[in-house]
């Protein structure tokens, strides 16, 4: 009767409790639709507009933050009056400024508006540089004020009160008609001069904003005065607030993704996450049953809170972040699988549920805790190293690390708990984790293990076939790469690259045509289908962008997107990329010198040389583009093979301290 009662509250227990995790999936899944909503997604899915600038000073000093700081106000000012949502701008290094304009309609006007930011500068009669807008304060350089007349001016912040007062004071000791400072906006040097303006200064459509007559020094804020219109002040406030840059831009790349590619790339992704999610789903419940259920369940709530942590902090979802959320779910149900494994090699042991349980999750932390820093590692790198995308892709890495360390560990951990103690599945271990009763010896009657993982498959007699083919690859790549050289991106040998969504297939004579007609010459052509990538080795200026985009659409009514990188960038890129691969094995060596041995380290860092040299090799023989994405590729399987790596050290780790207590033990005896 009391073994009866037992079950009855068991299964009442886990009833309730399947219950509640029903409701919490019906929750979760209402919840992703407002959450998905909501986010900001980069110009890879939505189109738009990108472009690198690297800023100087106008007169020629070193850039410094405040400097760079300036700029930034200046561009967000600039980009407001575009009306686009949610921008980037995102400052590199010392001097250069990258701008996202996810969405925009006009690449033409938010080029031009970027591109012609306006600068102030203070010039004698001559044309000579006095002072520019270094002068000014930063922030409210100028504001709407009046005459002594009661007219409306403009009223300018001095910032470096002393430079005015000296530049003002020798100009005040000129002879007349020669002592005066002359306001500039945007000028063009051997364009524009105060000599052919001088009686237009002030009036629209002249550069001379004004030419004041200077008859002592200054040491304060000052008064631009003129025939100025209350219409025509406000408009030059805006003008100098949004131009008193004490630099220049010069575009050294840019990308343009029309909202087509965008849409289409969305959609495939989307199916492609759908169908993983499925298949991981489907291979969880089939090989673990009911904890693969529980898994799944948890995997939903770790998805949902790395969208709702990514929208938190204002995160822009980009093709590589998507790239680091796939993978990252890779890694969260890696550490559930070595926590079933670990459960299951106990209960082939003998032990109970509940021992099993305990003693799995326990022996199981280590290694996922030691997997999932290493990882760690290499997103911290890739954060400060990478460019853009890559910073994207990093980002959403750390992200899926810390949810996995709670949503595939902490909560998967105390919901399997909570079903344990019910009792109710102590004698269902075949619907609970897969383990046959059949297959589970009887210590009492001391039984030996009937089950032994993996006893079956001797992986150690396949090393021969596995490490010549190994070699094989190495080789061959090796031999491709002097011969033939890697098929590098536009990313790392500079050029532009042509992408185009046309309505029928294209061939390449008719493209040659159309190259030889616009003067380029492709290195590279490939059509697929409907969609052709022509790179050439020309760095396209703004004006070739839109002349080279404006004739394919002419031409086939197609959808063109543009990317340029400069030479410049191409040399970062490469020096970025080699310094992120090193320090990520330095990293790793570290790391793992001090959780386990220095040869431990040196046995898992010449896997890792094997898995990159084994990636390139297949890219260099299948003549696949290397390009950022590829480092990016690189720095994922030096973190994630680790992984796999880290856990066999443990389990080896372990087993030496399970020997050396035995031997400690027998000698005691």
């Amino acid at each position: 009767m009391k073994k009866k009662e037992t079950k009855r509250k068991g299964l009442g227990k886990t009833i309730t409790l399947l219950l509640v995790l029903v409701l919490i999936g019906v929750g979760i899944g209402f919840s992703f639709k407002p959450i998905f909503k909501n986010l900001k997604f980069g110009l890879d899915l939505q189109g738009g507009f990108e472009v690198l600038y690297k800023v100087e000073s106008i007169d020629g000093s070193k850039m410094n933050s405040d400097k760079m700081q300036a700029t930034y106000k200046t561009l967000s000012k600039r980009i407001d009056s575009l009306g686009v949502n949610e921008p980037e701008i995102i400052l590199e290094g010392n001097d250069r400024i990258r701008v996202k304009l996810a969405g925009v309609k006009n690449e033409d006007e938010a080029r031009k508006q970027l591109s012609t930011v306006a600068t102030l500068s203070f010039r004698d009669v001559d044309n000579n540089l006095l002072m520019d807008s270094n002068v000014l304060n930063a922030s409210n350089a100028a504001k709407v004020g009046q005459d002594s007349a009661g007219n409306p001016a403009v009223s300018l912040s001095i910032k470096d009160k002393d430079k005015f007062y000296n530049v003002t004071n020798r100009i005040k000791d000129k002879e007349t008609g020669k002592n005066l400072i002359v306001i500039w906006l945007d000028y063009e040097e051997g364009k524009d001069s105060y000599e052919n303006e001088q009686g237009k200064c002030g009036t629209e459509g002249s550069r001379c904003l004004s030419a004041a007559t200077v008859s002592q020094a200054f040491a304060s804020d000052v008064i631009i005065q003129g025939n100025f219109k209350q219409e025509e002040v406000e408009n030059l406030v805006d003008l100098i607030n949004s131009g008193s840059l004490p630099s220049k831009l010069t575009e050294i790349s840019s990308k343009t993704v029309e909202a087509s590619f965008g849409d289409n790339t969305f959609s495939k992704i989307v199916i492609a996450g759908i169908i993983g999610l499925l298949l991981i789903v489907a291979i969880m419940v089939l090989v673990y049953h009911f904890v693969g259920l529980i898994s799944t369940i948890c995997l939903l709530i770790y998805t949902l809170l790395v969208f709702a942590i990514f929208w938190t902090i204002g995160g822009v979802l980009t093709l590589p972040g998507i790239a680091a959320l796939i993978l990252g779910i890779g890694m969260a149900v890696d550490s559930n699988v070595i926590t079933f494994s670990r459960i299951k090699d106990d209960l082939y042991k003998g032990r109970s549920l509940e021992s099993a349980y305990k003693q799995g999750t326990k022996e199981s932390l280590s290694s996922i805790v030691d997997a999932n820093i290493t990882t760690l590692i290499i997103a911290i790198i890739m954060f400060i190293f990478g460019e853009s995308s890559i910073k994207g892709y990093a980002t959403m890495s750390m992200i899926t690390i810390f949810v996995t360390m709670f949503t595939m560990v902490f909560l998967t951990r105390f919901i399997l708990g909570l079903f344990v103690k019910t009792g109710y599945f102590s004698n269902k271990t075949a619907a609970f984790i897969n383990v046959s009763k059949n297959d589970i010896p009887d210590t009492s009657k001391n039984e030996e293990v009937k089950v032994k993982p993996f006893s079956k498959v001797n992986f150690i007699g396949k090393t021969k076939f596995f490490v010549g083919l190994s070699l094989l690859v190495i080789v061959a790549g090796t031999v491709f790469t002097i011969v033939k050289g890697p098929n590098l991106g536009i990313d790392f040998k500079s050029g532009s690259n042509i992408s185009l969504i046309t309505s029928e297939k294209l061939s390449k004579d008719e493209l040659q045509e159309d190259l030889d007609e616009l003067k380029l010459k492709a290195t590279d052509i490939k059509i697929d289908n409907k969609q052709t990538d022509i790179i050439v080795s020309q760095v396209f200026d703004e004006n070739k962008v839109k002349k080279v985009k404006n004739y394919f659409k002419e031409e086939y009514d197609a959808s063109v997107d543009i990317s340029v990188i400069s030479n410049v960038v191409k040399k970062d890129l490469i020096k970025n990329a080699i310094y992120s691969i090193l320090i990520s094995f330095i990293g790793i060596i570290l790391y793992v010198s001090l959780r386990f041995k220095f040869s431990y380290a040196f046995g898992g860092i010449v896997a890792l040389l094997h898995d990159v040299a084994m990636m390139f090799g297949v890219f260099i023989l299948t003549r696949l583009e290397v390009n950022t994405m590829f480092i990016a590729a690189v720095l994922a399987i030096i973190g994630y093979s680790i992984n796999d790596t880290i856990v066999c050290f443990d389990r080896v780790r372990e087993n030496i301290n399970k020997n050396d207590k035995k031997m400690t033990k027998e000698k005691h005896l």
